[in-house]
């Protein structure tokens, strides 16, 4: 994917965007062995990028889609030294970040990436990416509670959530316990688990099943894949079809 040539510099750590703009304009940058001035020029991964002589790296763009257990944190690092989600990819080159977050206690489907612009691309409320979660919950759902859901609910910060989409999967009388599926858009803190205690259900264990058009397909807790080009095309898209 060609990208302008100043934005390439500053992702590499070269300068920021502004000041790699600078140096395009004073002469300082090359392309391919040509000085180039033109801030509108577009690169890709062929193309031998100079500034001041000295050859820029490049750090390949990855994707990947894993199935994050529970009592793993997602995040980079732990300052507690518990497990986090980049331990997984700690064979590859690229430092990837998780995009967005799980719970501690939540597993389910984690993006991680080392693409800062389709990162904070997914993670602007404009996006409004269907998730889908699977939790079991305290009680017995009722068919009210599910339209209280479906027109969103009242949370304990005092704003209400946007719509969602919520079914009863199954439910253990026995137990006391029933199995919800809700598909949200929204990425606050805790969310799902704040919607479902304030229709009267504290979530006993919650999974994230889909994200957008991803699924978990094919892996078990723990396994992930690197996306296919035409799935990081389709998330770059997701922009286009908002405007």
């Amino acid at each position: 994917m060609a990208e302008r040539i100043q934005k390439v510099m500053a992702n590499a750590g070269v300068a920021s965007r502004r000041a790699s703009e600078k140096m395009i304009l004073e002469g300082r940058v090359k392309v391919n062995g040509k000085v180039t001035k033109e801030l509108g020029v577009k690169v890709d991964g062929n193309d031998i990028i100079e500034v001041d002589g000295h050859l820029i790296e490049r750090e390949n763009k990855v994707y990947y889609l894993l199935y994050k257990p529970r009592g793993v944190i997602s995040a980079a690092k732990d300052d507690k030294g518990r497990k986090v989600v980049t331990d997984y990819f700690t064979q590859f080159n690229e430092r990837v970040y998780p995009v967005g977050r799980l719970d501690y206690d939540t597993s389910g489907l984690l993006l991680l990436t080392n693409d800062g612009e389709l990162a904070n691309k997914l993670m602007h409320p404009r996006y409004k990416v269907n998730k889908t979660y699977v939790a079991k919950v305290k009680g017995i759902v009722q068919n009210d509670e599910l339209k209280q859901l479906r027109q969103g609910v009242r949370l304990k910060d005092g704003r209400k959530s946007a719509r969602a989409k919520a079914k009863i999967l199954s439910f253990d009388k026995k137990n006391d316990t029933s199995i919800v599926s809700l598909t949200i858009h929204e990425g606050r803190n805790h969310q799902v688990k704040n919607m479902l205690q304030a229709v009267g259900h504290p979530v006993k264990k919650l999974k994230r099943e889909t994200y957008g058009f991803l699924t978990l397909d094919g892996l078990t807790s723990g396994q992930y894949r690197e996306l296919t080009r035409d799935e990081v095309k389709a998330l770059y898209d997701l922009d286009n079809k908002r405007r």
